[in-house]
């Protein structure tokens, strides 16, 4: 199914906005601008078209101007009018750029003097133009379907001024000319919407932030394809328009990622397979303190979790990753809960309108990844329902990691002794002696009641003795602290959704509070 619409293609550089049509497919994103083009007769270009009119007693020329070197643009036809004379020639369109009057070039005449220089052009006005596809939107030219007979006034009221050429200007011919209409040899010429540029979905990005910052775009985003070629800014005239598109490329560049997952799922053990993989923005802290933002694809596949800086595309890629951390030794946590019964904020940040109140992080759906030696990464990802996926999917690779693992076991130390520290499945935590091998304590996962660290090395496990109920306390050093805490929250985390699956999912936040139909 094909979506289509018109939008506008912000240029940043100049601060103009220029009219588009847009056409989604299920695998690309085209961006169309209008031009007139050559249908039938002598097939010469249609970049320059010249026609001669015959000024009318009433109506002139049938046309208005706007534009001019004072603005920065061309002189534009910005009106034709029904059955007058430019109308009459089926060669002129609104949008047309005027570039000689009778000979003489005015590419770089302000709205004046061609105003000047048409009216006193006599009753025969030999003119050449060329369609301005990147007409700045502030010109409101009137888009119309294509065709000349239909780019009627459209109203829109514009900060340039129309100058009317529909009356009789110098006129010394009283007697009506007789309408000058294309014979059957002259080429024939519309207007039409031609494609500019196509950008495949497969792997590609959106963001909504000017690059690198906190900053919302409003009511507007960019699509950038995996080689980097970027759509431009689209802005969109409604929150609600810029939602609809939003959700429908990031619809389609989901479904891609799943087929991409599959195809890439085939060629893998069933113990490799990828569970989820997709575009993230990651922060990092700036030289002078200030919060910047890269884009990174994260991927959950057989027992790690990747951070690439570009999607992996071959097998071969995958060893290419910037970072790979083991599942069961990394803590997904959500970072941002808008948990109060706040539908309108939740749908004012997914429509990206801005708020009159600071958020401590700009970016509403964010998550971290803890791992090992206490450090983590810091992710940020476009839409709501885009958190609850990756909340479910690290879920399900953690848990899945688990069970096919069984048990991890750490070397450890206590006054003096090297042991070994075993979290298993079905045993729970077994403490040993590494040379001797000599078990010195066991405890099921339902035992555990507490634990405390120091934040460095070492750590309280609080157990309860079944016999004598009372809690037992062993400490233990680590190199790695941070590492086995993550595990053993994986383990328990595991074991829980094991016996009772329903409860892990109540416990979801991002589901619960931001899953977007």
């Amino acid at each position: 199914q094909t979506k289509t619409g018109i939008a506008l293609l912000y240029d940043e550089v100049s601060e103009n906005a220029y009219d588009i049509r847009l056409k989604l497919t299920k695998e690309v994103l085209t961006i169309q601008k209008q031009d007139v083009v050559c249908v039938s007769g002598s097939d010469h270009s249609a970049n320059h078209r010249t026609v001669t009119l015959h000024r009318q007693p009433v109506g002139g020329l049938g046309l208005s101007i706007k534009g001019g070197a004072e603005h920065k643009v061309p002189v534009v036809i910005s009106k034709i009018f029904k059955d007058q004379a430019a109308d009459q020639t089926g060669m002129l369109f609104i949008g047309d750029a005027i570039i000689q009057v009778n000979g003489i070039n005015v590419e770089s005449a302000t709205h004046e003097e061609v105003v000047h220089l048409l009216r006193n052009a006599g009753d025969e006005v030999t003119i050449t133009v060329q369609y301005l596809r990147d007409a700045p939107s502030f010109l409101k030219l009137p888009l119309g379907s294509p065709g000349p007979s239909s780019d009627h006034s459209s109203g829109a009221s514009s900060p340039l001024f129309d100058s009317g050429l529909h009356l009789n200007g110098n006129s010394t011919n009283t007697a009506p000319s007789s309408p000058s209409s294309p014979t059957a040899n002259e080429p024939k010429y519309e207007k039409h919407w031609l494609d500019t540029l196509s950008v495949p979905l497969s792997m590609a990005r959106i963001s909504r932030y000017k690059a690198g910052t906190d900053k919302l775009r409003s009511n507007a985003f960019e699509v950038l394809a995996l080689d980097g070629v970027s759509t431009g800014i689209l802005q969109f005239y409604t929150a609600q328009e810029s939602a609809d598109w939003l959700r429908a490329m990031s619809t389609n560049i989901s479904d891609l990622t799943l087929q991409n997952m599959k195809m890439a799922n085939k060629c893998c053990s069933p113990s490799d397979q990828v569970i989820h993989m997709g575009w993230v923005n990651e922060r990092f802290e700036g030289t002078d303190s200030s919060q910047l933002y890269k884009f990174k694809f994260l991927a959950l596949k057989g027992s790690s979790f990747y951070i690439f800086s570009t999607p992996p595309v071959s097998t071969l890629d995958w060893v290419r990753a910037e970072k790979i951390y083991n599942l069961c030794e990394v803590l997904f946590k959500i970072h941002k809960l808008w948990l109060a019964d706040d539908c309108w904020l939740q749908a004012n940040l997914y429509l990206g309108i801005h708020q009159d109140f600071e958020l401590e992080d700009q970016r509403p759906y964010c998550f971290s990844v803890m791992v090992g030696h206490g450090k983590s990464h810091y992710f940020n990802v476009e839409l709501g329902n885009e958190l609850a996926v990756w909340e479910k999917s690290f879920q399900r690779a953690i848990f899945l990691e688990v069970q096919r693992t069984g048990s991890k076991t750490y070397m450890c130390s206590w006054q003096g002794d090297t042991l070994c520290f075993t979290v298993d499945f079905a045993l729970g935590f077994t403490c040993f002696d590494s040379k001797t091998k000599n078990v010195l304590w066991r405890f099921k996962f339902s035992q555990l009641k507490g634990s405390s660290d120091d934040g460095k090395t070492r750590v309280k496990l609080l157990f309860q003795n079944l016999d004598t109920k009372q809690i037992e306390t062993k400490e233990l050093e680590f190199q790695d602290l941070t590492s086995v805490l993550h595990c053993i929250h994986s383990f328990i985390a595991a074991k829980v959704a094991s016996v009772d699956p329903l409860f892990i999912d109540s416990q979801s936040v991002a589901r619960k509070y931001m899953y977007s139909n």
